[in-house]
């Protein structure tokens, strides 16, 4: 089987979105890349700060309800769906459920060949990059560092500490084309 998944975890400023645009250039065929927070972007702003949404806390700790995880469900499901009819997807996420947030995911790929990929950062460059973004509340990189990993199951693992998206997308590739 083919890979048509690629599904890149770790936390907030740890570098995935830059390995997914990496990704994207050095791979053969063209990939689609997306993201959690394309997701969290796309909700209902009456979703936003609500017990039944998302909500963010002064401190980045992020708790979720149950109308965010119907529409989570389904997002999931249309990722899947793209890449059963074809596509290839470069899945961009954050398992702050730890091993429940990746059994959902598994639960909605069946049998799709995935590449499940650990994004780790020190958690001190990771908030250095946070607050150079100044789009994230600070704790949120610091916290989320370390806590994605616990009970993760991975197929390969880079570390953006010190090296480039670039060549931990090259890491990440040659997984892809063996």
């Amino acid at each position: 089987m083919t890979v048509r998944l690629i599904i890149l975890n770790g936390g907030s400023s740890s570098g995935k979105t830059a390995i997914v645009r990496a990704l994207q250039e050095v791979l053969d065929e063209p990939w689609l890349g997306f993201s959690v927070d394309d997701f969290v972007d796309a909700l209902p702003a009456k979703l936003e700060g609500s017990p039944d949404g998302i909500v963010i806390g002064p401190d980045g700790e992020v708790s979720v309800g149950s109308a965010f995880r119907e529409l989570e469900a389904a997002w999931t499901a249309g990722i899947v769906a793209m890449c059963r009819a074809g596509g290839r997807v470069v899945m961009d996420d954050v398992f702050l459920g730890g091993p429940s947030s990746q059994q959902r995911w598994r639960n909605a790929i069946g049998d799709l060949e995935t590449l499940w990929v650990g994004v780790h950062c020190d958690p001190s460059i990771a908030a250095q990059r946070e607050l150079a973004r100044g789009d994230r509340p600070p704790g949120m990189a610091e916290g989320q560092a370390l806590i994605v990993h616990q009970g993760i199951t991975y197929d390969v693992e880079v570390d953006t500490s010190h090296t480039g998206s670039i060549d931990c997308a090259r890491t990440i590739a040659a997984y892809v084309k063996a």
